[in-house]
């Protein structure tokens, strides 16, 4: 058996549910963990809302009504060298307020961009890596292990990150 597969067995052992909760936690104390994958390269981990309501983003009228649901993923840090992606069971609520232009609004996190695909820890960590060298260089060190990054991408994310400071 190979060091990944190792590595492999060693996680599955000590990333129980619980470790795996906690994990999640560390991004959102409002997430709960479901369950995982691991595959060659890349570790998936399922996740879903435990909030009771959410305030729509608009008016900001907190709402229960769930409209539907749907698959969000997104790219984390990675977790024991894997390349971590996180797949969130996302939910649309009504907005209820007669008032609102929105009649509907979906669920957000605050760490991760209204249509993000990335983390902002991970994007932080794409920039880290990125300001002493190109975006090809910076690119391909990113692909093994850290996220899937393509160099137009580091681009914008550097572009993005100084056009917002000054």
């Amino acid at each position: 058996m190979g060091k990944s597969g190792i590595i492999n067995i060693i996680f599955i052992i000590f990333a129980g549910a619980d470790t795996m909760d906690e994990f999640i936690k560390e991004l959102d104390q409002n997430l709960d963990y479901l369950e995982h994958e691991i595959n060659a390269d890349e570790l998936i981990i399922y996740v879903s809302s435990n909030r009771k309501s959410c305030n729509c983003p608009y008016c900001n009228s907190p709402s229960t009504r769930v409209h539907s649901r749907y698959a969000k993923s997104f790219q984390d840090l990675p977790i024991m060298g894997k390349k971590t992606k996180i797949v969130i069971e996302n939910r649309k609520f009504f907005c209820d307020n007669p008032d609102c232009d929105f009649t509907t609004f979906a669920e957000r996190f605050d760490f991760l961009a209204q249509n993000g695909k990335k983390t902002k820890r991970l994007i932080d960590k794409i920039v880290d890596v990125s300001l002493n060298t190109s975006s090809v260089a910076a690119s391909k060190t990113l692909r093994n292990g850290i996220a899937d990054v393509g160099k137009s991408t580091i681009c914008n994310l550097l572009k993005k990150r100084y056009a917002d400071s000054q």
